[in-house]
């Protein structure tokens, strides 16, 4: 049996790449024909993931996709996208455009590789983290503490929480060497301990921890890792999301075979990756679809089968997309306060900033840790104890312990003023940053 096997897939294999050649993948970039945006244009062969594929590498250039229209039957792939930066301009920048031609017109392109996809490719200049567990306040500073003590320095991360869940992806590296780390008896003890710090005295729910040196896409990870620890499940008493509750419909089309899915929901960055990075974990295929995230309410259209070529097929199925793409969406909304760090990395630095955070009361909710050039840039979402709006008064001592240039309030004018001439600024970062190079 598996000698029959093993020659129908190369077959196959090589039937692809005959494809492939013959109809190599086609980009235009196109400034003239939409006034208030960038179309590009992607004809290709059809491949599974293609889609989130695209839409991945737009959204990890910062750019926002105002329409899209998509087009998968008969084994051609067609889609048309229009595009901005984020401030709503056209895309100028003539090495942003070629990198994007060179990018979706390569034929390596169409074979997965670590850049691309969730599973992963070695890496060495770091060690990634996954982490999954029960919500609290102050995890995040005691997570960013154990790495302190374990003489880890944070350099990216991304940290979500959605229905009393929380997942992180975080990289790190030794704070001697800037190297990942490789010693087995050292990661298995950072593996423990920070397993036992997720767990709490929540015994009702597991925490998951898991130490590699396999680069990942984070965002793409973090949506499968919370949907394995089944943060779809809503709880009565919770009410956080109900009122950003996206409008999420499902129908059959019996006479074409294909599954509608449709979806209405206010318009945020990256929405189009998180509903396209679901349906396309769950193996289900686009084969049409309509965007349009031009107003304030986002308007997408899907047309689908599973990749069996069935499409959704009980109720039961129904309800499982629907809540799956809810959750998608629900995990980057936020009302919450938007707090962004500047100033240059050190070792500790994410564990005394959340720290700060942690004694002032105020909790966690998303993060975002970037390192560029020997500066860490950090977003954080932020929200009181209890799950209220933050205190103003709260928010200007935390900025003044920090340093009111090196924190600032985004999008809130009323946090944003600066303090009263002649009150005392401590600047605790400055001492911090002495006491450590002493």
């Amino acid at each position: 049996m598996d000698a029959d096997w093993r020659p129908s897939l190369e077959m196959e294999d090589e039937y692809e790449k005959f494809i492939k050649r013959m109809n190599p993948p086609r980009v235009d970039i196109d400034n003239e024909a939409c006034k208030n945006a960038t179309v590009i244009r992607v004809d290709s062969a059809n491949k599974h993931g293609i889609l989130l594929e695209v839409v991945q590498l737009l959204t990890d250039l910062n750019l926002i996709i105002t329409k899209a229209y998509i087009s998968s039957d008969g084994g051609w792939f067609m889609d048309v996208f229009n595009v901005t930066d984020l401030d709503g301009n056209k895309l100028l920048d003539e090495g942003v455009l070629d990198y994007i031609c060179k990018f979706l017109a390569a034929e390596s392109y169409f074979i997965p590789t670590f850049r691309r996809t969730a599973e992963g490719g070695p890496a060495t200049d770091f060690t990634s983290i996954e982490l999954t567990g029960t919500d609290r306040p102050g995890l995040l500073s005691e997570i960013s503490a154990v790495l302190t003590s374990l003489k880890c320095n944070v350099v990216n991360a991304e940290v979500w929480t959605h229905n009393m869940r929380a997942a992180a992806v975080m990289h790190v590296t030794d704070d001697t060497t800037g190297l990942g780390i490789t010693d087995p008896e050292r990661l298995s003890k950072i593996q423990e301990l920070l397993c036992n710090v997720l767990k709490g005295n929540n015994k009702t729910r597991e925490a998951k921890t898991m130490v590699s040196l396999r680069a990942t896409h984070p965002e793409r990870r973090l949506h499968q890792m919370m949907f394995d620890d089944r943060d779809y499940q809503r709880y009565d008493n919770d009410t956080t999301y109900e009122k950003h509750r996206p409008n999420v419909t499902v129908v059959n089309l019996y006479d074409r075979d294909y599954s509608v899915v449709t979806i209405r929901c206010k318009d945020r960055p990256k929405l189009l990756f998180d509903t396209v990075c679901t349906l396309t974990d769950m193996q289900y295929v686009v084969f049409h679809g309509h965007v349009d995230a031009e107003r304030p309410e986002a308007y997408q259209e899907y047309y689908i089968r599973h990749i069996d070529g069935f499409p959704v097929s009980s109720e039961a199925e129904k309800q499982r997309v629907i809540q799956y793409i809810e959750a998608a969406i629900e995990r980057r909304v936020s009302e919450d306060l938007k707090l962004e760090l500047c100033t240059k990395d050190r070792v500790g630095l994410l564990s005394d900033v959340t720290r700060i955070f942690r004694e002032n009361s105020l909790s966690v909710t998303r993060a975002e840790v970037t390192t560029r050039g020997g500066k860490a840039i950090n977003t954080f979402y932020v929200r009181d104890a209890a799950g209220n709006p933050v205190n103003a008064k709260t928010i200007d001592d935390i900025r003044q312990a920090i340093g009111q240039t090196i924190l600032q309030v985004k999008g809130n004018s009323d946090y944003s003023k600066s303090p009263p001439q002649g009150s005392p600024t401590r600047f605790l970062f400055g001492s911090l940053f002495k006491s450590r190079s002493g």
